[in-house]
């Protein structure tokens, strides 16, 4: 059985982004100011990544956002220089997982999202 993680950002003056394992109910949440939302979404899964990188179990990582979600999985160019830099950050860590999946699921679904208030 694979480890469910759920990923959320938020952009702005009240900005952060973090995660939750629906298997464990651990969370993590980190209040970062004045990036943007798509910054937010990247640094969640990042953050997820890093948490889960030494596991050898399937991984399935969860997001709303179609964008982030579409340019690590190669589907969607990356025309901003910053979220290139960390998309490469991700890739990087990605690469050290056998067994990993990033999906994209309505905000409606998204369990972090309700964790973190947003």
């Amino acid at each position: 059985m694979g480890i469910s993680v759920y990923v959320d950002g938020s952009g702005g003056t009240d900005s952060g982004y973090g995660y939750f394992v629906k298997e464990t109910g651990e969370s993590f949440y980190e209040k970062k100011p004045e990036i943007t939302n798509n910054q937010a979404e990247y640094l969640a899964i990042i953050s997820a990544l890093n948490k889960f990188v030494d596991s050898d179990q399937e991984i399935i990582i969860y997001s709303d956002s179609k964008n982030t979600v579409n340019q690590l999985n190669h589907e969607f160019a990356i025309n901003n220089e910053h979220l290139r830099a960390l998309a490469q950050e991700a890739w990087g860590i990605i690469a050290k997982f056998s067994n990993l999946s990033i999906v994209w699921i309505p905000r409606k679904e998204n369990l972090a999202g309700k964790m973190l208030g947003s």
